[in-house]
């Protein structure tokens, strides 16, 4: 037990209580989730991966996981619901080598390419998230705000969706910030979507390191007006155009961490995938490369 006397007097002390009582009181102090760190894979790869995660975790009702990740080589993922068809240069895809994927969760194109994906899966029984998506999405968001702000960036949650200046910019994700997604100086500096069953979730996103708008304009259909690349990057901006000095991915997923223990007053408990979900991922990835699966979109989660 600490004495009164040393409970006033000794700053870091009293500082460091201040910080952890209201989280004791809300009960949302010393949970563990798992954290599996940055890491690089194909496109493929990381949608297995994701989904593995939250089969399993609903299956056995396990804590819930924060993962960060990279694609390479360089992928545009499509939403669940998009017709690849319509959004994508299929064509002009394979001939610069970029992968092409159907996401489980809805949402727009996201060009993968200079980003770091963030993914957190949870149960429905997990108490820091409502069984609403919308104010799943706002929870999450302010993880990441509070995250990029000791990055130096001050980002804020939209607080309606906002109407893209154009027709042609509604099938790219960043161009058109939905409720609780951040903007920057009026820019989408993440893009998210969500799957949820009944059981729980999956949220994953992209924030962008940089943004080549050209090359991203050159990806997406149907064919755009010559200046459309502009539009998008009045839209669009990235973690390192928002600084002085560029950041690595390793320092950016440390922020992005520290963000979301300081908003849910968690623990993270780094770790790796389990034998069943590395299995589960090894079968899942067939899918995920299969063109059934990415032409139709047809296929259970």
């Amino acid at each position: 037990m600490i004495p009164q006397a040393k409970l006033a007097g000794i700053d870091p002390i009293s500082e460091a209580l201040q910080d952890i009582l209201p989280l004791l009181v809300a009960g949302r102090f010393f949970v563990t989730w798992r954290l599996l760190n940055y890491q690089i894979y194909n496109i493929f790869e990381n949608m297995a991966i994701d989904e593995a995660v939250f089969q399993e975790t609903i299956k056995n009702r396990k804590p819930p996981t924060i993962r960060f990740y990279g694609s390479h080589p360089a992928a545009v993922s499509i939403g669940y619901f998009q017709d690849i068809r319509k959004e994508v240069n299929i064509e002009r895809c394979r001939i610069i080598g970029v992968d092409v994927v159907r996401r489980i969760t809805g949402g727009k194109a996201v060009f993968h390419f200079d980003e770091i994906t963030y993914c957190v899966v949870a149960g429905a029984w997990e108490k820091s998230f409502p069984p609403n998506i919308l104010e799943t999405y706002k929870i999450i968001s302010q993880c990441i705000v509070c995250g990029l702000s000791s990055l130096g960036i001050k980002a804020h949650l939209a607080q309606t969706g906002r109407i893209a200046s154009g027709e042609e910019l509604k099938s790219y994700c960043f161009s058109v910030p939905s409720k609780s997604e951040l903007l920057v100086k009026g820019r989408k500096i993440c893009g998210s979507a969500q799957a949820r069953r009944r059981e729980g979730f999956l949220q994953h996103g992209s924030l962008l390191l940089v943004f080549d708008a050209q090359k991203t304009a050159s990806l997406l259909l149907p064919e755009r007006s010559p200046d459309y690349w502009k539009k998008l990057k009045k839209s669009v901006t990235a973690i390192n155009e928002e600084r002085v000095s560029p950041a690595d991915a390793q320092d950016i997923c440390f922020a992005l961490k520290n963000g979301f223990i300081k908003e849910l007053g968690i623990e993270l408990l780094e770790d790796t995938l389990t034998a069943a979900e590395e299995n589960l991922k090894n079968e899942l990835v067939e899918k995920y490369v299969s063109t059934h699966w990415n032409m139709k979109g047809k296929g259970n989660i």
